[in-house]
């Protein structure tokens, strides 16, 4: 019975998927092949399966096939990032076999080997994908010292391993991975944080690692001291990288700082000194398991969900030290001081071991930001904000935020078929938006293309350092009509996005869409800014939930201009993917004289009139605030001794805050205006320590 409802289950899932797959498709106009990257290609960059990566179709069958369906690479550390696509377009859930595995992995390796002939090259049309790779990979190859390649499969993997090593080649290390059916579930199923990464010592290693236990019996978790080989910590991250990493503390400085030189000096020059040099690591497991070793002596044999939350540094340091300076790392040991922390209690204790282990390179904020207040703030605005009817509908819809990857799908698994009928239709699919694409949005109107052509991850981690600043300076901007200025530039930029992806000009030559959105609408916004002294009517799409006709008009005939310009980079620029990462693409394209007229007046409005509105909004956040607190008191009375005890532990409890509280819990919500502004900075305190009311509402939804 279970195996037919499991069976069951795989079916409705799979069912699902090619209803999502079919939708993004016709959304955005582009191929499903097309739709398929980019589900798994987002989903495999969030889980550090791989950077964020370009999409670049390259393919040739016949005798000796080749194929590439996207890539990426990390000059700092060295890694070509390599993905290709196995779709199937059967509705039938079909199994990956190891020979077939061998194949698709083969037509990479080929490619690559293909690349660094002269011969090859010259024979391949320049404007093509297969030349602009190509030409990539030749002019960096003395660069490239490790290939990651993932393999995007909507099959079922018939073989245990999802990643492996796979010898050399072009003179570098390549380590296969593979994303199948089953595993994109996982890992879309592993709401807030990646999936669980099992190491297995005595495959890797040869040997379990002996330990120290350092806890009492009766704590609620497990210590562990471990001298870890610099090899195997090195071979560790060389397999899984940025999967190993706590998912919200991945922005290490890498090899430029005067820390990760000083760790790569010692690994090459003192090796036998690095364990006296170096802090160590922190880690955290879900589980581990305990054998005798080859000596006899107990010791680790697998780690279960582990994670690297300190010492990120200093492990592809050890990498970087072993790959581009030759460094023998046999004679190198690593301190590991490691957690291991039951299920139930990673939310809570993981990200406060994360945040006070980081003090050697001080963590900000932004790369917290997952848990950021900003965050529970979107969230909050978007559970109570109802968006007016679009044309053609009597309802209002609602646009859910989604704080935490998989939040969406959760709440929908969890409701009955007439239940999730009914939440569709009050969030709708169309309307998800993810904390990723509001960082893209954002920056977008903000005139800064080149860096949302970064991918979505660097573009996100980049808009979170500006909200970290912007939240210390004035909280109150981020209010309603914020998250309603954000819903209006996801309109605008979805519709050119679909509209780009159905135009003839498009599909006559295809490429580059994501870069052609995003520097269309930045051209546009400062166009505006700089010549009319204005900005886009933002209310006026929200009121509509659509683009005027007239704006649509005017992207219509930019839009492809654009393309032309970005597709047409300077001599001796043949990557235009690369080119559009860079600042002097955007300062190209913004000062080219596009020649497009329009009505502006139909689809803007003054500074002036933009900054008043702003304004207006600020006053009002302050009694959304107030009225806010009031109904979270009058809910939460039980809480609140519990969270005055929490607050006092962690010295954060100000008199003021206290007396409110005690108030409040009397039944009396008639709090002075210095308890509830002392209040209030008590709950965002306790929210970015995940006891606040966010992590209430979070358990509530």
């Amino acid at each position: 019975m279970e195996n037919f409802l499991a069976e069951n289950n795989v079916i409705a899932e799979y069912d699902a998927f090619w209803e999502e797959l079919l939708r993004e498709a016709e959304v955005t106009g582009d191929p499903q092949r097309a739709a398929f990257f980019r589900m798994y290609a987002e989903l495999a960059a969030e889980n550090g399966d791989c950077a964020d990566l370009v999409y670049c179709p390259v393919i040739r069958g016949g005798a000796r096939p080749y194929q590439v369906d996207g890539y990426a690479f990390d000059q700092v550390s060295g890694e070509l990032h390599i993905a290709i696509c196995d779709f199937r377009h059967e509705r039938e859930l079909q199994s990956l076999q190891a020979k077939k595995i061998a194949s698709i992995f083969g037509r990479v390796r080929r490619f690559c080997e293909y690349s660094i002939r002269h011969d090859f090259l010259i024979r391949l049309e320049e404007t093509s994908p297969t030349f602009e790779l190509a030409w990539f990979i030749q002019d960096n190859v003395k660069f490239i010292k490790r290939i990651r390649c993932v393999m995007f499969s909507n099959a079922r993997l018939a073989t245990r391993k999802k990643t492996l090593e796979a010898g050399q080649v072009i003179n570098a290390e390549m380590t296969h991975n593979i994303i199948d059916f089953y595993r994109f579930i996982d890992i879309q199923n592993a709401i807030g944080g990646t999936e669980p990464i099992e190491v297995d010592l005595w495959e890797l290693f040869g040997d379990c690692l002996p330990f120290l236990k350092a806890n009492f019996d009766d704590s609620d978790y497990e210590s562990y001291l471990v001298v870890m080989p610099g090899s195997l910590l090195a071979k560790i991250y060389g397999l899984y990288g940025a999967r190993l990493m706590e998912q919200n503390v991945r922005t290490f400085l890498q090899a430029r700082t005067k820390a990760n030189k000083g760790i790569i000096n010692t690994a090459k020059q003192e090796p036998e000194r690095f364990f006296a040099y170096n802090n160590g690591i922190t880690a955290t497991a879900r589980g581990i398991e305990i054998e005798n070793g080859k000596t006899g002596l107990c010791g680790i044999s697998k780690f279960i969900d582990l994670q690297i939350v300190n010492g990120g540094q200093t492990t592809a340091s050890l990498l970087y030290a072993r790959d581009r300076r030759m460094a023998d790392l046999s004679k190198i040991f690593v301190q590991m001081k490691l957690s291991v922390v039951e299920a139930e209690q990673i939310e809570e204790i993981v990200p406060l071991i994360s945040r006070y282990a980081n003090t050697q390179n001080r963590v900000s904020e932004a790369d917290f930001f997952s848990r950021h207040p900003f965050h529970v703030e979107m969230q909050q605005i978007s559970r109570r904000t109802s968006a007016p009817p679009a044309i053609g509908r009597l309802s209002a819809t609602q646009w859910f935020y989604e704080r935490i990857r998989g939040q969406y799908r959760n709440d929908c698994m969890l409701l009955s078929p007439a239940d999730r009928r009914s939440y569709e239709a009050k969030y709708p699919k169309s309307q998800v938006l993810l904390k990723t694409d509001l960082a893209k949005y954002q920056l977008t109107f903000a005139c800064q293309p080149h860096i949302v052509s970064m991918g979505a991850q660097r573009c996100f981690l980049r808009y979170a350092k500006n909200i970290s600043d912007e939240w210390k300076r004035s909280k109150k901007q981020f209010n309603d009509e914020f998250f309603r200025r954000v819903v209006a530039k996801a309109i605008v930029f979805r519709w050119l996005d679909k509209h780009v992806g159905r135009a003839e000009w498009y599909k006559a030559n295809r490429g580059y869409k994501a870069n052609i959105i995003t520097y269309t609408l930045a051209w546009l916004a400062n166009l505006l800014k700089e010549r009319k002294s204005s900005v886009l009517d933002f209310d006026l799409i929200w009121k509509h939930q659509s683009v005027p006709d007239e704006l649509q008009d005017y992207l219509s005939i930019l839009a492809p201009r654009i393309a032309n310009k970005l597709k047409s980079p300077p001599q001796g620029i043949s990557n235009v993917s690369e080119y559009a990462k860079m600042q002097g693409c955007w300062q190209q394209i913004r000062e080219f004289e596009l020649g497009v007229k329009g009505k502006f007046s139909a689809f803007s409005i003054s500074l002036d009139e933009h900054a008043e509105r702003l304004r207006d909004a600020g006053r009002d956040q302050g009694i959304i605030n107030e009225l806010e607190l009031e109904v979270l008191l009058a809910k939460n009375v039980r809480r609140l001794p519990g969270l005055r005890r929490i607050a006092r532990q962690n010295h954060i409890l100000a008199p003021s805050a206290d007396r409110g509280l005690k108030k409040a819990e009397r039944g009396n919500s008639h709090l002075s205006s210095s308890e509830r502004k002392s209040v209030l900075r008590l709950f965002k305190r306790l929210d970015e320590l995940g006891h606040g009311p966010a992590s209430w509402q979070d358990r509530q939804v």
